[in-house]
């Protein structure tokens, strides 16, 4: 569950987070924004997924729930970029 929003951050969302540019094939993290409306569920808060397109200005990002794979229609604003580390001695796309 997302937690409260400081108080000098309520109200605001950076125009960076609302309109940030992300590629197919990106891991992203669901982080619901607390000042908009998110159309996920709330279990889904935290989740994992791949992004697989775009619609208009939203992502479309599958994402495991156990063993289904889900398609969620998500904007930006609740996308959270995981940058990935390489393993001792391997290497990473």
């Amino acid at each position: 569950m997302a937690g409260r929003k400081k108080i000098r951050e309520r109200g605001k969302v950076r125009f960076s987070e609302y309109f940030k540019e992300l590629k197919e094939g990106d891991k992203v993290a669901l982080k619901k924004e607390q000042s908009f409306p998110a159309n996920f569920k709330e279990r889904m808060q935290g989740k994992t997924g791949t992004i697989i397109g775009k619609r208009g200005r939203n992502y479309v990002v599958e994402v495991n729930d156990f063993k289904k794979k889900k398609v969620f229609i998500v904007p930006p604003i609740h996308l959270k970029r995981i940058y990935l580390k390489p393993a001792v001695g391997g290497k990473l796309k």
